[in-house]
């Protein structure tokens, strides 16, 4: 019986040993205490409470890993490393929630909330926005950027010269698009070099993903 019961034992701890060991492994969380006890404390629990968790932990961190290495541009190191408004935050959000969380796009998200467009962006099922940074509206004439801000429909038609249907990926890029304003806007380059609209606003970081949304962040603003 004791022999038994050794076996026995050993079983439990071979299963449970493998199970705690991935749950310490799921991504951001691991290092805080709170994951540290969750992780030991699955070492004692079900083996189908563990398998409940640790695949949507390794989906999530695999979806961050590829948000981290689709962009490219040199403007992409301005963008936070980590938190909800880095490359791996906003690949989860839709794309005005992701723009929020984004310090370099907090002019063009006040816009966007002034236009009241917030619902509209998020809920796209697939487009591509053309985001300027603060710089990109600094350029603009304080009074006529507040006159701007300030005239909805004006602002409105400005914001969606911004969005074209679609995820567009990099090689398919160069070209003519009709945005959502009704306009057309040319994009042309290639590779990692693209400059967008009359203005010839430059991509600074480009394919940037969020849930529904493929974003290039320009340092211009596109007027109709």
């Amino acid at each position: 019986m004791k022999s038994m019961k050794t076996r026995s034992g050993l079983v439990a701890l071979a299963i449970a040993l493998p199970l705690g060991l991935a749950a310490c492994s799921s991504n951001s969380d691991a290092a805080s205490p709170a994951a540290s006890s969750t992780a030991a404390g699955s070492m004692s629990s079900t083996p189908s409470d563990n398998m409940s968790s640790t695949p949507s932990d390794t989906m999530s961190s695999s979806a961050s890993m590829d948000a981290a290495s689709a962009v490219f541009g040199e403007g992409c190191a301005a963008v936070p490393k980590d938190g909800k408004g880095s490359f791996n935050g906003m690949a989860t959000d839709p794309v005005a929630t992701a723009a929020s969380n984004n310090p370099l796009l907090s002019t063009l998200v006040t816009a966007v909330k002034q236009a009241g467009l917030v619902d509209t962006l998020n809920s796209a099922p697939e487009i591509t926005v053309f985001a300027p940074v603060n710089d990109a509206f600094a350029k603009i004439p304080a009074a006529d950027l507040k006159k701007v801000l300030a005239d909805k429909p004006t602002l409105t038609k400005i914001l969606t010269n911004h969005v074209v249907a679609g995820k567009i990926a990099p090689d398919q890029l160069a070209g003519d698009h009709k945005t959502l304003a009704g306009t057309t806007i040319t994009v042309k380059g290639s590779g990692k070099d693209f400059t967008v609209g009359k203005a010839n606003a430059k991509v600074i970081c480009g394919n940037v993903p969020t849930a529904n949304a493929t974003v290039y962040i320009i340092d211009g603003v596109l007027m109709p």
